[in-house]
């Protein structure tokens, strides 16, 4: 029997023979014959995207390199995957959506998108859930209960379909592969914390998406709170978004702030955000928080990566090597690679250069409030121990190479035999490292005497006397022996208070404070005396020396020097007594006895030679340069300052190079060719200032604009005839 004697009295078995072809909605008739086509409205066409601003300031650079990823021609194949990465709220979901719907002419089939949930506190979702989503927009129902099944119902779904897919806040590329068209027609972009390197099997393109310029900030706040108002209090405005630190999310959350309350002023909002950790709770609006957002990217770490990022928020500064990672986490530096590789992955940190990573302001506050919970326990000093340690011997290393007369002093480490310092080739390459990490090596002498590590204090101060001799940051020289000085006493260490007088008095001297280097010179000799140092005693009348040579008691200067020669010759510190040789041929030049300078400047140099000292050699060239061009032997003062140049920058000594020319500017007066000397002290003035020398630039400065005043009188109409 027929199964349509089943069915209810008036109802109909549709039966559809021949070349038919159905489309839309079923038509209820008898029996049908012959090649009927029946045309309806199709399946729908999805617009899903979300809601985006109606311009995305500051990221017109963005959606410029997007567009070149379609490079194919209008009506050609395009099959384009991009993937958008970034921190969390640095604004990729809303560059994307911006980008797709300003496509919606060339995608006209459909706009999908599946938020894939990556770091939700239920877990990512399955990318089965999302294809039933995308086929059951296309009016699929039932949907195939197996992934294989759907993903491939999906490509034959969309394979003639010119559709865009944005697949939101994806966590891994095996999440996301289900989901890809695979057509000639489509264009998918993904956007993610992760980097999700494996799409690039598929023929993946990347786009980081970074942070905002200022500019940019400033126009989203001013766009969400009223331009007058911005303009009103700039100056407060610009704090604002100097502590969102370019974090669109962050601008937004902190507008809203504002825009909620009109009769506060924009610097209360400023003055809470300025302070500290309390930054990341001052942003938060309707329980939308960045916090929430670092949150959710912290709980996918692995434990020892999640471990790091704690740690690495207790250091005192937010950019660091990963051999400072590697002591961080005690492990090797393969391991500190495969911990930070997870932090960048997720956009926690970020690379800034080969073996160099950074936090971003807002990251980094977040990782210090997770450091804060072990800060006080056995892991989190034992942590901090190894930092210091690391630097001192590294600083330690480099002093030994540079300035190895110099390195005489004990170093107290506490248990870092398993991170061995930094080691070093030449003075060049360790003199670099000094320079390249300088700001490093003040915050751990900072953070140093703030742990109650008095000894490391000014004992990293003091490994930092090749920076301070060469490279001359006047500021940091005074701060840093300030504070050796301060541990150096509370650690009840003489020795060490002794070193820190009579190098920070250089210091001070190069500072241009005279009165105060005089005063530690003075306790200094002091002090040597009752220790019973010969050498120490030298050191501070060396010292005092050179506050008299620049205060201009010469005479006095060179009393000082003579002492200087004969307690070092006494001590068979022949080094010592060659470098006050010298000092006294410079105030010997200063006194314009330009006779009695060469014969002990060339002695110096000669001795400095022989043990190859040669940056100290440089300088006792560079003064014989300068002594011969007063003495009129001009050829051989231009062969001197020559070969001095060659020295100091062989050895990336800008101050004395910037010492050198404005030496060769003078000679070049002596020898009555102004312009010529005009244009050394012009060398001079820009290699000070590269150097940060503000005192002396000031004063070549005075001497230049000199220059520039008789030119302007010579130049005159009618002085040609005077």
């Amino acid at each position: 029997m027929s199964d349509d004697f089943n069915l209810p009295q008036g109802v109909v078995r549709n039966s559809l023979s021949g070349a038919g072809n159905v489309a839309g909605s079923v038509v209820q008739a008898g029996t049908i014959h012959g090649g009927l086509h029946l045309h309806g409205p199709g399946l729908p066409t999805p617009r899903q995207l979300p809601r985006s601003p109606r311009r995305l300031i500051g990221r017109e650079g963005d959606l410029a390199a997007l567009d070149r990823s379609l490079a194919a021609e209008k009506g050609a194949a395009t099959d384009v995957t991009v993937v958008v990465t970034g921190p969390a709220g640095v604004g990729k979901t809303a560059l994307a959506a911006q980008w797709l719907r300003g496509l919606s002419r060339r995608f006209p089939d459909g706009q999908l998108y599946a938020d894939l949930r990556g770091y939700a506190p239920g877990g990512p979702a399955d990318p089965a859930e999302a294809l039933g989503a995308f086929l059951r927009a296309f009016g699929i129902t039932p949907v195939p209960s197996s992934l294989e099944e759907g993903a491939a119902l999906w490509r034959s779904l969309v394979a003639e379909r010119r559709i865009a897919v944005l697949l939101d806040n994806a966590s891994t590329a095996a999440q996301v592969r289900p989901l890809l068209p695979g057509s000639d027609h489509t264009v998918v972009v993904v956007t993610s914390r992760r980097r999700l390197t494996g799409l690039g099997i598929d023929g993946a393109v990347f786009r980081p998406l970074g942070l905002l310029a200022p500019e940019a900030s400033t126009e989203i706040l001013a766009e969400r709170v009223g331009e007058r108002r911005v303009a009103d209090e700039s100056a407060a405005a610009a704090e604002v978004v100097d502590a969102c630190a370019g974090l669109p999310l962050a601008i937004c959350l902190a507008a809203a702030r504002i825009a909620a309350r009109p009769v506060q002023s924009l610097a209360a909002t400023a003055e809470v955000l300025g302070r500290g950790t309390d930054r990341l709770a001052a942003l938060n609006v309707e329980g939308e928080t960045v916090e929430d957002l670092l949150d959710a990217s912290y709980e996918v770490l692995e434990s020892a990566a999640a471990r790091l990022y704690g740690l690495l928020g207790l250091l005192p500064f937010a950019e660091f090597t990963l051999e400072v990672a590697a002591v961080v986490a005690d492990v090797d530096l393969v391991g500190a690679d495969r911990l930070l590789d997870g932090l960048i992955d997720v956009h926690l940190l970020e690379e800034v250069g080969p073996g160099r990573f950074h936090f971003h302001d807002l990251v980094r506050l977040h990782a210090r409030a997770y450091g804060e919970r072990v800060r006080d326990t056995s892991v989190g000093h034992a942590a901090a121990d190894r930092v210091v340690d690391w630097y001192l011997a590294s600083a330690t290393a480099a002093e030994a190479i540079v300035s190895p007369s110099h390195r005489t002093l004990a170093r107290d480490y506490l248990g870092r035999s398993a991170h061995p310092a930094r080691e070093f080739e030449d003075d060049v390459q360790a003199l670099g490292w000094l320079d390249e990490e300088r700001d490093r090596l003040a915050d751990v002498l900072r953070w140093s005497a703030e742990r109650g590590r008095n000894a490391a204090a000014w004992q990293l101060a003091d490994a930092m006397w090749p920076l301070f001799l060469r490279l001359r940051p006047a500021r940091l020289w005074v701060e840093a022996h300030r504070i050796g000085l301060r541990a150096a006493r509370a650690d009840g260490d003489q020795v060490g208070e002794l070193r820190m007088l009579t190098s920070g008095g250089n210091g001070l001297r190069n500072a241009g404070e005279s009165s105060e280097a005089a005063r530690w010179f003075a306790e200094a000799l002091e002090l040597a005396g009752e220790l019973g140092h010969p050498l120490a005693q030298a050191d501070a009348l060396y010292g005092l020396s050179q506050t008299h040579r620049v205060a201009g008691r010469l005479d006095e200067a060179a009393g000082c020097l003579r002492q200087v020669v004969h307690l070092r010759e006494s001590e068979d510190y022949f080094r010592g007594s060659a470098l006050a040789r010298l000092a006294y041929g410079e105030v010997m030049l200063a006194a314009d006895r330009a006779v009695e300078a060469v014969g002990p400047i060339e002695r110096a140099y000669h001795e400095l030679s022989s043990i190859r000292d040669d940056y100290e050699a440089a300088r006792a060239m560079a003064f014989l340069g300068l002594a011969h061009g007063r003495l009129g032997a001009f050829d051989r003062a231009e062969a001197c300052i020559e070969e001095a140049l060659t020295g100091f920058r062989a050895r990336l000594s800008v101050h004395w190079e910037a010492r050198t020319l404005e030496f060769a500017g003078e000679v070049e007066e002596e020898r009555g060719r102004p312009a010529t000397a005009r244009t050394r002290f012009e060398q001079s003035l820009a290699r000070y200032q590269e150097a940060g020398a503000a005192a002396e630039a000031a004063r070549l400065a005075g001497r230049l604009a000199a220059y520039v005043a008789d030119s302007a009188v010579t130049s005159r109409p009618g002085d040609a005839g005077a």
